[in-house]
């Protein structure tokens, strides 16, 4: 795998743990965060969702920093949290949300929505009359899986927690430092952060379309390939361990 190198595109802190775990397997990995993580006040509404969080037969958090705001969140209306059952699409959000003595399950076969909805302790949470979920996330993301819920009875009420933004970079950045550093693979671990890819790429996005990209799931895959990318590997799954298992698979590109 030492031939790989790779451009990490999450926010900042994300993208330094990554890279550490790359670095231990000799894999080569430059940062250049295209999320950045802007928390949003709460409405009226969305403060009486966590004061009546007792109300919801799940909650579901579907990123690392929807859990990190959303315990702060409870905490301050729930000394001690109700005993409803949680759910995250990965480890890593799980295991925020188990630090701070939540009842966490999540999917092993992979860090998707089709996942968490197969998973049996999650179908058990939604068997009762009238479920109601409480899906904790950015703003918009993970609609195939209100779709879902509601197609089986379920209301679903969204509480957004962050807004990801793109931050500022000068112009052509991106080729740039692919070039500098001699790239051969893009990383990226959201709808939105691979929309941000090709916003920074910019009239460059035709050059980039080749590289091989690795994507975390298969909307995500087909978000990139809609966009014209040629070459994406899905890892299904946004984890460490998942990215080195589709390293392992796929060839290094002979450029």
């Amino acid at each position: 795998m030492t031939g790989w190198r790779l451009l990490l595109t999450r926010p900042a802190e994300e993208s330094a743990a990554l890279a550490n775990e790359l670095a231990t397997v000799g894999v080569f990995s430059s940062s250049l965060p295209l999320l950045a993580i802007e928390p949003l006040a709460l409405t009226q509404s969305q403060r009486e969702m966590v004061a009546h969080l007792d109300r919801y037969c799940a909650v579901i958090v579907v990123s690392k920093p929807a859990a990190r705001l959303g315990v702060q969140w409870v905490s301050q209306y729930w000394p001690q949290a109700p005993e409803q059952p949680w759910f995250s699409v990965g480890a890593a959000t799980a295991q925020i949300l188990a630090e701070h003595g939540l009842d966490v399950s999540y999917p092993l076969s992979a860090d998707d929505s089709e996942a968490l909805l197969a998973l049996p302790a999650f179908t058990q949470a939604v068997t009762c009359s009238e479920p109601k979920v409480l899906i904790v996330r950015g703003e918009g993301g993970r609609e195939m899986l209100a779709e879902r819920l509601r197609q089986l009875g379920a209301q679903v009420d969204y509480l957004e927690l962050y807004r990801r933004t793109l931050p500022s970079y000068p112009a052509h950045t991106l080729l740039q430092r692919i070039k500098a550093e001699r790239l051969n693979a893009l990383v990226v671990s959201s709808g939105q952060g691979f929309e941000h890819l090709q916003q920074l790429a910019g009239d460059a996005w035709p050059q980039l379309s080749g590289m091989t990209l690795f994507v975390p799931s298969p909307r995500v895959a087909q978000i990139a390939r809609d966009a014209g990318a040629k070459n994406v590997v899905d890892c299904r799954g946004a984890s460490a361990a998942a990215l080195l298992a589709a390293l392992r698979a796929h060839p290094v590109p002979a450029f």
